[in-house]
């Protein structure tokens, strides 16, 4: 028990604290592809994926762990990812986004954890579990992507890493817009951490990093996997109104862990402070956060469990699921970003043209 608290807690420390200082929020990512057509997040997203796909499977062939890719609720994946993308454009901010945010004093994010955390549980183990059980039913039999082709993984890795260091390359090279900073108030390495402005692609690469160490930290008490926020979100409220404990897993204390470590990186960069939102604001969060827990739970994974990690284990459960909360964020993001300021402005424009009356 001492050893899941320590490593869960220190594991998600380290992730909260690193997401935090480099800003790796996967719901502006995905919004910015659509709207500005900026992709760098995305492409960091992939550099975490590629980093933690050869770390982990090394691991595997070096028999540290063992995984099993199982079986696919295809049907399920799909509604639940698009579901979870349209989530997280209300909440503002994806599963683990909302954790660290909350870490920084961020109230609408607290309110959309709270509607994650509720509908999460309501999904696994309450009025809903049912209807969780039902999409899942539809199975195919091969989730390995592997299997499917009938190749070996490491060639599906080759590719991947291929792919991740050609846009690396092209990344890096291109020529430097210059971007005005503020003068640094501290040097060393305190500045690294808590002033320096991080680049995506090293936030991404630390990211994948614990991505990879998480697998056999969490193995060792028993629980076989790697980074995973929405189950482990439900177990705490399960934990808190039945009591028990058997409940508390190492995921328990990562998801707390990524709390702290957000709230030291905020503390130590000056960025904490509570911020309250308006009516309007808190009400889309709530919605976001439930949006957000029955798509994940449905999918069997967020943007982290999904597309992060089941991305890295080479799995159609994490490409698909990625495809689609992309896709469903990117939908989100036409009706309440383009739709919605068309509407405001033709309201504007027929304000000011309409007659006015005495």
């Amino acid at each position: 028990m001492t050893q899941m608290i320590i490593t869960g807690l220190l594991c998600g420390a380290l992730l909260g604290f690193v997401m935090q200082r480099g800003r790796f929020c996967l719901t502006g990512g995905f919004r910015d592809m659509y709207l500005s057509k900026d992709n760098r997040m995305f492409y960091a997203l992939l550099v975490a994926i590629a980093v933690q796909s050869v770390g982990v499977y090394t691991l595997i062939e070096l028999g540290i762990i063992e995984y099993n890719a199982g079986t696919l609720p295809l049907f399920a994946i799909i509604i639940g990812s698009f579901i979870f993308g349209i989530g997280i454009v209300f909440a503002g901010g994806c599963a683990t986004g909302t954790w660290y945010r909350a870490g920084e004093g961020l109230i609408g994010s607290w309110i959309a954890l709270a509607g994650y955390i509720l509908m999460s549980t309501m999904m696994k183990s309450g009025v809903f579990a049912p209807i969780n059980a039902k999409f899942q039913q539809p199975q195919l039999q091969t989730n390995s992507m592997a299997d499917t082709l009938g190749i070996n993984v490491w060639i599906l890795i080759a590719i991947l890493v291929a792919i991740v260091g050609f846009i690396v390359y092209k990344e890096v090279t291109k020529p430097k817009v210059f971007i005005p900073t503020l003068k640094a108030k501290r040097t060393g390495l305190a500045h690294i951490l808590f002033e320096k402005r991080w680049h995506p692609f090293v936030t991404a690469l630390l990211v994948g990093l614990i991505a990879m160490i998480a697998w056999p930290l969490s193995a060792a008490t028993g629980r076989v996997f790697g980074l995973g926020i929405t189950t482990p979100s439900a177990n705490i409220l399960q934990y808190l109104t039945t009591g028990d404990s058997s409940l508390l897993n190492w995921g328990v204390f990562l998801v707390l862990g990524i709390l702290v470590g957000s709230f030291i990186a905020a503390k130590a960069s000056h960025e904490f402070r509570f911020r309250m939102p308006d009516v309007k604001t808190g009400l889309n969060s709530f919605a976001g956060g439930n949006l957000m827990g029955f798509g994940a739970s449905l999918a069997g994974g967020c943007s982290i469990g999904n597309g992060l990690v089941m991305t890295a284990m080479m799995t159609w459960q994490g490409w698909i699921g990625l495809a689609f909360m992309i896709l469903g964020t990117w939908t989100a993001v036409y009706f309440v970003f383009i739709r919605g300021r068309q509407k405001k402005k033709n309201t504007v424009i027929s304000t000011k043209t309409s007659p006015t009356t005495a």
